[in-house]
């Protein structure tokens, strides 16, 4: 493992809803951005109000706001994952090729997604286990993964069981190749560039200790 400069590491790991607030913060002004099903969804209840950006939705929906809740509930108005959300003033609605057209043709900015695995080298595997009893749903991920402009994945850093997700190589089938760009994780965010895997900042837990946990060299960016 290499290490250059160490951040200080915050006190405790993120849940969920402050990892959706780390990535929503790092969105640029007026992005056109998709949110993967799942926790990624969770991105849109932290957008400021003044944030401008436009929230694309792959069952086909452009100006998505934040989640519904109580009254505000409406069966016909929800995102790719079932959930109920609102609309934003100037909202629109299209057809699902459409919606596809969008996310193959490189008119997103970035999209969220999921993810079981990550590699160093940035490779996706968020669609299937592999395992013989597991259900694959690759949904609109593959044609997110290589029409969006940039990919940040969220996810935990480790499985239940401790078993790293971010990997020298992945070992589940891939959703694409080279194409996640940033990792936002409950104990750290890395970059992934061609240069290797940099922590720009840790979550309780340590250099070192995260270190030693990881079979990918890392370095550190300042604090």
């Amino acid at each position: 493992m290499t290490t250059t400069t160490r951040p200080t590491s915050d006190r405790a790991p993120l849940g969920k809803h402050d990892i959706a607030a780390l990535i929503a913060a790092d969105i640029p002004h007026g992005a056109f951005v998709n949110l993967g099903i799942g926790q990624p969804t969770l991105v849109a209840d932290h957008l400021p109000a003044d944030s401008g950006v436009v929230l694309h939705t792959e069952n086909g929906m452009l100006n998505m706001g934040p989640a519904a809740q109580g009254d505000a509930i409406d069966p016909d108005l929800t995102n790719a994952g079932k959930v109920p959300v609102t609309e934003l003033p100037g909202a629109a609605y299209f057809h699902h090729a459409d919606s596809f057209a969008m996310m193959r043709g490189g008119h997103l900015d970035i999209c969220v997604l999921g993810a079981f695995q990550v590699s160093a080298a940035g490779d996706l595997a968020n669609w299937h286990t592999g395992a013989p009893d597991a259900i694959p749903a690759v949904g609109g991920a593959m044609d997110l993964a290589i029409g969006a402009k940039k990919v940040f994945v969220m996810m935990t850093l480790f499985t239940k069981d401790g078993t790293p997700k971010l990997v020298p190589e992945c070992t589940y089938p891939l959703t694409g190749l080279g194409c996640v760009d940033r990792v936002y994780t409950d104990l750290a965010v890395f970059d992934l560039t061609p240069q290797g895997v940099t922590v720009a900042r840790t979550f309780g837990i340590t250099p070192d200790e995260l270190t030693a946990r990881l079979d990918v060299p890392l370095t550190f960016s300042g604090s």
